[in-house]
């Protein structure tokens, strides 16, 4: 048995130079755009035109049509080998109602990852949308092998009239014939592990911003965030594999919650062969792998998620009160010397990043680098079996009334 996770890649994560900053389309954007929608594509061309057709037949949420004038579409052709560019402009000059744009770059060797061309689309759909004077309006991400449903576009738009500033939305696979039941049956455990957590984690840490019901996922293959978010956290890292999450860590860290919709949905291919270094294609050959060897991935228990959320909620009751009364409030030392030694963490370094930071999500950042350099918690909670942790996460929840 092994993780199977791919946050096992965030902390080996390093910075890549960042792409050169390039305004990829020459056209000015309408007077009415609130989102834009942004697809890397590298050698994609039989998988776009599906994707662009979807983008296409989007409706209001009484089954409308959507006015194209409120949104537009930037396909980046990178470094392809294949049609990527000649298919998308082929299926803009078929739809001239839609505001498709299609650009193609190659970029070196350092630079020529899915975070990069991501980074590339999103610096330019925020330009666009500052240009028409839309700082709330929506930069958001789709991939090239995913079919987004009719109403995303307006659950989108929906969440954020509601005041949220990021948006996750639930990602679902199309079945093919090449995907063998036996890893269908791992991604299907796995996604009731995820959804299992996030309803505990709802129950001791609630989010205002991202009420229950919601998933778990904030993935590029349907993510949207306001152009302002986007600014404020510095734009989309400059990492070369799981830059949605680098992206979603920083929104975090600067206390701008996500919203998981379920009402925001989209399909993805479910192929093994992709496009980037770790992802669900990587994911999808993992599990085959342990199918084949007969092996259970290994999860967070149910036992340290519970402790983890019940202790990052005591924090945040301490946060909140040393935003009104600093030096009352840290200065209470018993209570330091408690809430240290549920988080596993010197008292002296948790006083010191409360005077230090300026976020909650940086304080709560500065607590899992601790907890990820003593160990203590990884020591006294160790990964277990998935079915054991789903068995966990019922019964916790049972307790809890969820």
């Amino acid at each position: 048995m092994e993780h199977s996770s791919p946050a096992r890649f965030h902390a080996a994560q390093e910075a890549t130079a960042a792409p050169p900053l390039v305004w990829l389309v020459a056209t000015p954007p309408a007077a009415e755009l609130f989102v834009s929608v942004v697809i890397p594509a590298k050698d994609e061309a039989e998988n776009l035109p599906l994707a662009l057709a979807a983008l296409a037949a989007q409706t209001d949420l009484q089954n409308r049509p959507l006015s194209t004038r409120s949104y537009e579409i930037i396909v980046l052709a990178n470094n392809c080998h294949d049609q990527t560019a000649a298919v998308a402009r082929a299926f803009a000059r078929l739809h001239p109602q839609l505001n498709l744009h299609v650009a193609t770059i190659t970029l070196p060797p350092a630079q020529a990852h899915v975070g990069g061309a991501r980074r590339l689309l999103m610096d330019e759909a925020c330009h666009r949308l500052e240009t028409v004077g839309q700082p709330l309006g929506l930069i958001a991400s789709t991939d090239a092998d995913t079919q987004v449903s009719k109403t995303w576009l307006a659950a989108m738009t929906a969440e954020a009239a509601a005041g949220a500033e990021a948006i996750g939305g639930r990602i679902l696979t199309t079945p093919s014939v090449s995907l063998k039941s036996a890893v269908r049956r791992y991604h299907l455990r796995d996604a009731s592990y995820q959804l299992l957590r996030a309803q505990l984690e709802h129950l001791l840490d609630p989010d205002a911003v991202d009420p229950w019901p919601h998933h778990h996922q904030h993935f590029g293959a349907s993510l949207a965030l306001t152009a302002r978010a986007y600014r404020r956290v510095g734009g989309l890292p400059a990492v070369s594999f799981l830059e949605d999450e680098a992206l979603v860590r920083a929104l975090r860290r600067h206390d701008i919650s996500v919203r998981h919709s379920p009402q925001v949905r989209v399909f993805t291919s479910d192929r093994q062969d992709g496009r980037v270094a770790v992802g669900l294609s990587w994911q999808l050959r993992v599990w085959a792998t342990m199918s084949a060897e007969q092996h259970e991935p290994l999860v967070e228990s149910g036992s340290y998620l519970f402790a983890l959320w019940q202790a990052r909620q005591a924090l945040r009751t301490h946060w909140q009160a040393s935003r009104t009364s600093m030096p009352a409030a840290i200065g209470n030392h018993g209570f330091s010397n408690e809430l240290a030694s549920t988080l596993h963490v010197p008292v002296v370094g948790l006083i010191k990043a409360f005077y230090r930071v300026s976020t909650f999500g940086e304080l709560w950042e500065w607590v899992q680098t601790q907890q990820h350099k003593t160990m203590r918690w990884t020591h006294r909670w160790p990964l277990v079996p998935l079915s054991q942790a789903r068995t966990e996460l019922r019964q916790l929840i049972g307790q809890l009334g969820g």
